[in-house]
């Protein structure tokens, strides 16, 4: 029975199982419905969904509400919104920080990461690398995919520093719930 729950990066497949569980039961139409009540709430929805949106699991309820949201001014929604994800997402970088560095330091002695660090290292400087890590990174952060994918790859394979990591989380949340706003 211990060999059955021996995984050799437990925290990881418990973020992918968490996941693709907040696909399956979100994916149904009755929670728009429900998520678009807390329009009544005014600014402050858009603070607590920001919350919502770095969360893998929680991120379809606040997907749902930016979209069918009727706010009066999706700039500053938005604005307010990319706050609370900003929030959120430093709490994901402490806990990542905390619990998560034993299996990064285990995964990049793997065979593929050490290849794809060698051809990185190989084909492009150091500050190029960091500003594609950020790039991509700040796009996953952006989109409705869970922030913890962006946080990790920023706190598992860069040495970044909070305040950065803060302004990228607040430019790109905010860009991104501001697209969601708009549709």
């Amino acid at each position: 029975m211990r060999r059955l729950f021996k995984f050799r990066y437990p925290k990881l497949t418990l973020l992918v199982a968490i996941v693709i569980l907040a696909y399956i039961i979100f994916s149904d139409e009755r929670t728009s419905l429900i998520i678009g009540s807390f329009d009544e709430l005014g600014y402050l929805s858009s603070f607590l969904f920001g919350l919502l949106f770095s969360f893998g699991f929680t991120t379809p309820f606040s997907v749902g509400y930016f979209i069918t949201a009727q706010t009066q001014n999706v700039f500053i929604s938005a604005i307010i919104g990319g706050f609370g994800a900003l929030l959120a997402d430093l709490f994901i970088f402490k806990l990542i920080k905390i619990s998560f560095m034993d299996e990064f330091r285990r995964l990049e002695k793997t065979q593929p990461l050490k290849e794809m660090i060698y051809l990185a290292d190989k084909d492009l400087s150091i500050r190029v690398r960091h500003y594609l890590l950020y790039i991509l990174a700040g796009l996953i952060i952006s989109s409705p995919l869970p922030d913890e994918l962006g946080i990790t790859m920023l706190a598992g394979l860069s040495h970044i520093k909070a305040g950065k990591l803060a302004l990228i989380s607040f430019i790109f949340n905010t860009l991104g719930i501001l697209l969601m706003l708009l549709i």
